[in-house]
């Protein structure tokens, strides 16, 4: 019997079996299931709206401050020819309104990051399926930012590339495309885009890199800052200029495509040379100590609001005077400074045979030892008592040999001390000579100096340098230092002297003085000149152009100490820094370089004691002026001197310059319109030049910190008068010759100038002269009896006590 086949169902076969679906049944499922679908969609887009409108969308920031968009400006400090000289505050920015863009960057920024910026809505649709297609299955986005994703991201979100921040962003640029226009967005973009180098905005990067305002870019330039936003490291032209170059052809060839630009405009933006500068306008301007000060007053006046206001300080400094004024101080102490005993290498290292090891150490140790200004820093790699070869970072050799080793003569002996030899290694001071061909060995200087210029009618402040350098030291010289002027102090005094009688005529012995410290009540005071000689009787003209120390402290018992001390607050002196003793006829009160020369711009100007002036203008970002200094008028409410006076010591600090002490003024600088006075302190520890033109007045300082000895043949005249000359030298280039004019109540008789109220006949003649007395009743120390001796000594210790 055959067997019945095994079923596969586990139920049996029933004659109601359903039958398959038609296609009609099919369609009617699939609607069913597209409906769902979308209902879903639908459903969790409501949802999502929802969350939008009633969480996310009120909660994020309010835009319409943007509307009247100002970023946070640095303090800048400018000159009076708007020259840069400073910026202070952690981002560099300079705010330009969109009506100020050139066209061609806003052509170029268009090309590199948004060519439909002006037709689509704030978010590119396609760019963020294109950007999220490429990054399914990643943790992170990339791209698809439009113009107006990047402001809302840079003004108001982080950096991070999360989906959530993406929708946050997306909803921040609907939300500014709402409430803000196309130009305005565009400008915040244009100020608030981080471009590398601390600069913020394109104004901020063309100085920084073109050193250019942004209103002279080329279509080159443009191209290259348009590049530098999508990676302003990787795209900067100093840095990277390799890659910099590659990104800026690709703006360039996006510009032609898009039709901002021709063909052979394109052409020649490729091959346009770049004259990058890789710093901003007036950094090679050495105003560092002007700067400080302002900085200070600035941040006394407004707080710490002065960093981010974006305060623009326009100074009375002239940026090529302080140039001068700057390479002419620091010149002056290197050649000082290579008068002085060579302290040895700033620091020694070991040089490997290596080829590329070798230029590796040099690079780390010249890394590590910053050029100083025109002191550049340098690597030994031969080293003889005839020739020394250096190397710079560039890796060029520069051999030093002659006379321009001789600064450093000691430590190139064979038997010079370890401290001190110079050797293969040895990491050392060069600086270019004059012929802008051959290098000079030498050392920093432990030496500073100070040099301060204004106008003497005006008291606005030309040229001010503080100090060798700033960024080692950031002691103000000019205004900070507390330093006797020696002799350059005695002019103030002469001035007192004329009004007692005492004429350029007047004779006065210059012949030696001692006091014991019995008799002075402290210590023993015996008075030198500076030559160590006495030359008997002098007019008090040739006197004051000789610096014959004796023959001032004759005069100062003329005019008495009490009465000297009260004249001299008339040209700003403090009286407490000038105590009425002998010392001061020769300057052993306290000054500063500053406070000199508005003293001798006293002279200058006619007897005017004028205030001086550093800051012009203040004005905000805005351009709105906050502080408008006035112009001086000299007239009697600052006249503290008579314009006679002012005349007659002129003439005696003219004589000076042209055959005195100071005569290397008139000789090298060809003019006879000059007028100063040297100044050596005790123990030469202070060197000074103090003097003028009608106008311009400037005084120099030169010393150390702590007060020691500068030579015993160092001088005023030695080493702060050339200082003085190379800075007029340029101060003055074309000013005519203006010799002051002749005031009323001064008359000319036997080649010299009396007041008309004191001729000839009524001054004081002589003083210690002939048969021991005189017209005022002084004492000559060589023919008086010693009975008249004796009076002139009570006398002068009479005054040493008062």
């Amino acid at each position: 019997m055959p067997k019945k086949p095994l079923s596969t169902s586990p139920h049996p076969k029933s004659s109601g079996a359903a039958k398959p679906p038609t296609g009609f049944g099919v369609l009617v499922r699939g609607l069913l299931w597209l409906f769902g679908l979308v209902s879903a969609g639908v459903l969790a887009a409501a949802i999502g709206i929802a969350f939008v409108l009633t969480v996310a969308f009120p909660n994020l920031p309010d835009v319409s401050e943007l509307a009247n968009y100002r970023p946070k400006l640095p303090l800048r400090v400018y000159s009076a020819d708007q020259v840069l000289l400073a910026e202070f505050g952690e981002e560099r920015r300079q705010f330009v309104p969109i009506a100020e863009i050139p066209k061609v960057l806003t052509q170029a920024i268009l090309a590199a990051e948004d060519a439909n910026f002006y037709q689509h809505g704030g978010v590119d649709m396609k760019g963020i399926a294109r950007a999220l297609l490429a990054n399914l299955g990643r943790s992170k986005s990339q791209g698809a930012s439009t113009i107006s994703m990047q402001v809302a991201r840079n003004v108001y979100l982080t950096a991070e590339k999360t989906y959530t921040r993406k929708i946050y962003e997306v909803l921040m640029t609907f939300k500014l495309e709402h409430e803000l226009s196309k130009d305005q967005i565009l400008q915040i973009y244009m100020n608030q885009i981080y471009l590398g180098r601390r600069a913020y905005g394109f104004g901020a990067a063309s100085q920084t890199y073109f050193n250019k305002p942004l209103r002279d870019i080329t279509i080159a330039e443009a191209a290259m800052l348009a590049g530098l936003p999508k990676a302003p490291s990787a795209y900067n032209p100093v840095r990277n200029p390799r890659r910099a170059q590659i990104r800026q052809h690709y703006v360039i060839d996006r510009m032609r495509d898009l039709g901002y630009i021709t063909e052979q405009q394109a052409v020649e933006a490729k091959i346009e040379k770049l004259g990058i500068k890789g710093a901003p306008k007036g950094e090679n301007i050495h105003a560092e100590y002007v700067s400080e000060m302002v900085r200070q007053v600035m941040v006394d006046q407004y707080g710490a609001d002065a960093y981010t206001r974006g305060l623009d300080v326009t100074t009375t400094i002239n940026a090529k005077e302080q140039t001068a004024a700057y390479e002419a101080l620091r010149k002056g102490l290197i050649t000082y400074e290579s008068r002085q005993h060579y302290r040895g290498p700033e620091k020694n290292i070991d040089l490997p045979k290596d080829p590329d090891a070798r230029a590796e150490a040099i690079d780390d140790a010249l890394s590590e030892t910053p050029d100083n200004g025109n002191l550049l820093a340098a690597v030994v790699v031969k080293a003889s008592p005839s020739a020394v070869t250096v190397v710079r970072n560039d890796g060029e050799e520069i051999i030093i040999k002659g006379n321009d080793l001789s600064s450093v003569e000691s430590g190139l002996k064979s038997n010079a001390q370890p401290k001190i030899r110079i050797r293969p290694g040895s990491v050392v001071r060069i600086v270019l000579n004059d012929d802008g061909k051959t290098w000079t060995l030498t050392q920093t200087p432990e030496v500073e100096g100070g040099l301060v210029s204004m106008h003497p009618r005006t008291g606005e402040i030309t040229a001010l340098v503080g100090g060798f350098d700033f960024s080692k030291n950031k002691f103000n010289h000019v205004t900070q230092s507390i330093r006797q002027p020696g002799s350059s102090f005695k002019p103030f005094i002469y001035s007192a002297a004329i009004e007692k009688g005492i004429t350029p005529t007047t004779i006065v012995n210059d012949a030696p003085l001692f006091f014991s410290a019995e008799e002075t009540g402290s210590e023993a005071w015996e008075p030198q000149n500076y030559d160590d000689k006495f030359d008997g009787p002098l007019t008090v003209r040739r006197a004051l152009a000789l610096s014959k120390n004796m023959v001032s402290i004759r005069v100062l018992q003329v005019v008495g100490t009490q009465n000297a001390q009260k004249w001299v607050t008339r040209f700003g002196f403090e009286a407490a820094k000038h105590p009425p003793y002998l010392t001061m006829a020769l300057g052993a009160g306290s000054v500063n370089p500053l406070q000199m020369v508005v003293g001798y711009s006293v002279f200058a100007n006619g007897g005017h004691l004028v205030s001086p002036k550093l800051i012009r203008t203040i004005r905000d970002q805005r351009k709105r002026v906050l502080f408008q200094a006035t112009d001086t008028t000299l007239d009697s409410s600052n006249q503290v001197i008579s314009a006679r006076n002012a005349f007659m010591v002129g003439d005696l600090l003219n004589e000076v310059a042209r055959s005195g002490t100071g005569a290397r003024a008139q000789r090298e600088l060809k003019r006879p319109d000059l007028f100063g006075k040297t100044g050596t302190t005790n123990d030469s520890q202070d060197a000074w030049f103090v003097g003028y033109q009608p106008s311009r007045a400037a005084a120099v300082w030169v010393g150390y910190d702590n007060p020691r000895k500068l030579g015993s043949r160092e001088t005023g005249g030695g080493l702060s008068l050339p200082i003085w000359i190379d800075y007029m030298r340029l101060a003055l280039e074309g000013t005519p010759i203006q010799m002051p004019v002749v005031p009323t109540g001064i008359f000319s008789s036997g080649g010299d100038w009396y007041f008309s109220d004191m001729g000839p006949d009524r001054s004081i003649r002589s003083l210690g002269m002939q048969d021991g007395t005189d017209g005022y009743g002084a004492i000559n120390k060589e023919t008086a009896p010693e009975s008249e001796r004796a009076t002139e000594r009570s006398t002068i210790l009479n005054l040493f006590r008062n």
